[in-house]
This record gives C-alpha cells, structure tokens and sequence, in this order.
C-alpha cells in the first residue's frame, strides 16, 4: 500500500517499539453505502405488529416473542399500572391471586388489596369458611389484628413456649374460654414465662391463670379507635401489645407495637366506595353455589369468579344468568376461556370479565392428559382481542414465570394478570412452612390434582371445576402437587412486580397500561419471534455459577 496514504505512528509498549497506521478518512464513512434511504419508523424492518405475529397460526407462549423498545421520555414512576378487572372495577396494579386452596384465602386476599391488585379466595372448603375469609377482608383495618393466637385461662406455659417456637413470639391474649370474641382476663408475655421455662417440668406445666398479667393491669382501647390513637397509646404505655376491647370487655383486635414500627401506608390499596379493601371468591355451577353465593353476598363479596376449567358450558351460561337475575349489582368473572367462540358465549350471557388459560399453569397437566387448550400467548391475544370491541377485561392466567412475562400478557391485550406459582410460597399463602435438604418450602398444588380433590372438608369444588363427581369412580387428574421456595412475604413482592412493570413500560415508551393496549392494537408496539437461541441468548450464560436477586 502507497506510504502516502497513511501517516506513520509510534509507539512504545512493554519495552516495545509498534506502529499503528492512522487513515486520513473516517473509518465510519465506510460503513454509509448503497445510499441512505432507510427509514427506521417504516415498521417493517424492525419488527411486528401484533397481528402480524399471532397470524402464521402457531400457538405461542410468553417465551417464543419478545418485545422491542420504543423511545423514553418520562421516569417510570409516572407509569400508570391502573387496570379494569371488570367491567365496573378497576384496581391499582394489575395483579390477581388464584383462587387455589395452596394461594388464596383472607391474609393473601388482604395483602393484594393493600399493594393495588385482588385475591379470589379459594371455594375448596366449606361455604361458612369461605364466606368467613370474606368477611376477614371486608372488616381489615392496616395495622390491627383480628385474628390474633389467644390462649385461654386453662392453658399452661408449655402452650405460650410451643407458640413461640412456632410463630416467634409470645404477648398472648389470655379470654375466658380460650378463643376470639370472648371476655379478656389478662395477657402473657416472655416476662411472665422466662424463668418459668428455666424450672423445668414444675414451671412449664404451671396454668396461665396464675402466671399471667391480670386485665385490671393492662393498658387497652376501645373497640373504634383509629390506628393513629392507638399508636399514641402505645407510645404513652411503653406496652408491646394493646388489646382492644368492646364495652363488654370482650376481644375484639390487638394491636402490636412491632406491626406499628413496620406498618406502611398503602395509597394504592384497592378498595370500594366504604373504604374496605376489595375480594373476589370463587364459586362453581353446581346449584349448591347458588347458597355458597348468597354467603359470600352477605360477607360482603365485591366480584365472583365461575371456577370452571372450560368455561363455555350450559352450565356456566346458566348460572351467569341467574346470578345477573339474582344480584344484577354483583360483577361477575366468566371462563376459563381461549377461543373466541367460548368467550362469545359467555359474553352474550352477560359475563363482566373473562379468565383466559387452558393448561398453561406450572402445576396444570390438562394439556398433557387431555390434549385439548392452547397455548397462553396466543390465547390471551385472540380472547383479548374479540372482548375488547365489547369492553369486557380479560385475565390472563396461567404461565407466568417472571414479570417479564406479565409484561408480555399485558403487551397482548390482557388488562389483569393471575398468579399461582408466583404467589405461591409466601408468607401470606395457606399452609406451614416444611424444610425439606435444608430448604424451606411450601405445598403448591393444581386445583385438577388428585389431592385437591381428595381434600377433607373440600374437594368437591375442585372435582367439579374438571367436571367429575363424588361418586365417579376413576377420577382423572389435571394437576398435579409439589413444593415451592419459600418467597417472604406478598407485601415486599408485589413492589418489586410493579416497578418491574413500571420500567417495561418505560422501555416501551407506553405511560399507562391503557395506552400499552393501544399501541400494540394500532401496530405502534412491535414484537419479534425469538429462537431457541435467542431464548437462550436472553437469559443468564456463560458463567461458572452465579447468584440471580431479583429485589
């Protein structure tokens, strides 16, 4: 090459002498050619739309497409997460626990309502219980306990040491009879017990009426009082636990000085026009529901989901019908749903939301045994997409791994996500925590299991949901049960789910979930089908080990 087109360098590195040969031109000048006709907003080239993707007519999953970023102009906690979860109720986030017996009952119910979602709570048991986890919801008030442990005058100091080995602490009401509601006679502490233990047997099997701290010692408040009083009170006492009583002494709440330390406003909280929290519940199309319903009315329930595997039945239709006779007020969810001919019938009866997913969920094996669903990206879009010209939500349920796939549900046309797995393992979900090669886990378990079916005091709902009967005499299960990790608790997950939406949508350039929805049905939000390597590319790679926080 002629010595004139470069000008000649040295330098010294390491005791050596390089020459690095430097072009008069920019380097990048090269790389402008065949002319600069290309137009980067003409929609073709970078990306799909959304209908483009959904119409080779596979069955796509959250993970086969990915969504492509737009332009930024706001911080994402301008990002308005507002979602209709029916027709007539809108929440905060959108995010919904399952009515599973392993996910939803009052104190996961009431954990999604203060973050800005709504749990359903199961109908696997009895109506009386169901309608009692309802009415749980309803009376909540942030900061005061209604159901805390309470011991009664006949237990012993091995009853107060057994509970706090197994909830970690003690401050026990102590009520005549031994339960809630009943007249207050005094409270015991770890001050009343410590030494106690330290006699042994003798110490231990000593009765709480001797060792506790009489009612005429305590500091309590009237049933009435706001968070705000009795946390003065609390402050004046220097007490560990309020008591608060009725006018005939009897227990009605306690209030912990541990809770008020911890206890956060929650200005997103859904709630209704009395300023109580809003609960779903689920209910079946057996003509037993239809008593079932009328408990939960009277509990005070805002929405009711038909729990029903395949929802476009007779007997769905039927029941949606009755109910909108019965309590035309009363918002009703219909499915599950995937075509858009199921959905036609259920909207035609008067459904308020529909739920979408056949087979999709991490514990369902519906799809595996009976050949029959769809896959949950393409049946959320194609649901979606024919609800919306009659404004009905839909709810997308089943197959959420992550919130990017929430983001992804969201980004096909669904307005509130539901969560099983996801939920499943913390703190609030039913059931105790087991240990099992040094790890903490709880019982997770699909509704089309063997063992929901087989549940004592439930099970009927759950056979029904998959159609079969107590008196069937093979059952054919669709789930299955496992385990899952312990999560901590709902209430410091839910804030990292929803600014892991907040800055998805910021990455999309989509200030409201409503107008995610619009850009993806005019064509302005554009996605792209991934391969197995993409999938793998999008993921962690490439590292010996690695420890994967995600908050």
């Amino acid at each position: 090459m002629d010595g004139d087109t470069f000008k000649q360098k040295s330098y010294i590195s390491n005791g050596r002498k390089f020459s690095t040969p430097m072009p008069e031109s920019n380097p990048s000048d090269f790389l402008i050619c065949g002319g600069t006709t290309y137009v980067p907003e003409d929609g073709i080239t970078d990306g799909i739309s959304g209908a483009q993707l959904m119409a080779g007519g596979d069955g796509l999953t959250y993970n086969d497409f990915i969504l492509l970023p737009g332009y930024i102009d706001f911080v994402p906690e301008e990002c308005d997460l507002t979602s209709a979860l029916t027709k007539k109720i809108t929440i905060r986030a959108p995010l919904v626990s399952s009515p599973m017996d392993t996910v939803t009952e009052s104190n996961m119910a009431i954990a999604m309502a203060l973050g800005g979602g709504i749990g359903f709570v199961h109908h696997n048991c009895k109506k009386e219980y169901q309608a009692m986890e309802v009415s749980k919801v309803k009376k909540y008030q942030h900061g005061f306990v209604l159901d805390p442990i309470v011991l009664g005058t006949d237990h012993v100091v091995q009853d107060v040491a057994d509970v706090k080995k197994k909830y970690g602490f003690t401050g026990i009401p102590i009520t005549e009879d031994g339960k809630m509601g009943s007249k207050l006679v005094g409270i015991v502490t770890s001050r009343d017990i410590d030494f106690l233990l330290e006699k042994g047997k003798e110490g231990a099997q000593m009765l709480l009426s001797e060792v506790m701290t009489p009612v005429e010692q305590l500091t309590t408040a009237k049933a009435g009082v706001t968070l705000q009083e009795a946390n003065h009170i609390l402050e004046k006492s220097k007490k560990g636990k309020l008591p608060i009583i009725n006018e005939d002494g009897e227990l009605v709440a306690l209030i912990a000085r541990t809770d008020l330390k911890k206890s956060r406003e929650f200005p997103y909280a859904s709630k209704d026009e009395n300023n109580q929290l809003l609960v779903g519940a689920a209910i079946s199309t057996r003509e037993d529901d239809k008593l079932r319903l009328e408990a939960l009315v009277m509990a005070g329930v805002d929405v009711v989901v038909l729990d029903s595997s395949q929802g476009n039945s007779i007997y769905q239709i039927n029941m949606i019908r009755w109910i909108k006779d019965k309590y035309p007020n009363l918002q009703i969810i219909g499915g599950n749903v995937v075509t858009a001919c199921q959905a036609k019938n259920l909207i035609d009866a008067g459904v308020d939301g529909l739920r979408v997913g056949m087979g999709a969920g991490s514990i369902c094996i519906t799809q595996e045994v009976m050949a029959v669903g769809r896959s949950q990206g393409t049946a959320v879009y194609k649901v979606a997409e024919y609800a919306r010209r009659f404004g009905v939500p839909v709810i997308a349920d089943g197959g959420i791994q992550s919130v990017g796939h929430i983001m992804k549900a969201l980004g096909l046309g669904a307005s509130t996500v539901m969560m099983g797995s996801l939920l499943a393992g913390t703190t609030e979900a039913p059931g105790d925590y087991f240990y099992q090669d040094g790890v903490r886990l709880k019982k997770y378990r699909g509704m089309g299991s063997l063992e929901a079916m087989e549940k004592k005091g439930g099970g009927v709902a759950a056979m029904d949901r998959y159609f079969h009967q107590e008196t069937d005499k093979v059952k054919v299960a669709q789930g299955v049960s496992g385990s899952i990790v312990d999560k901590g608790s709902v209430l410091r997950y839910l804030p990292y789910l929803i600014r892991g939406l907040q800055h998805g949508c910021q990455d999309i350039g989509a200030r409201s979930l409503s107008i995610l929805r619009s850009m993806m049905y005019s064509g302005e939000l554009k996605f792209e089908r991934r391969t197995p390597s993409a999938q793998y590319e999008g993921g962690v790679h490439s590292l010996h080990s690695f420890e994967k926080r995600l908050y």
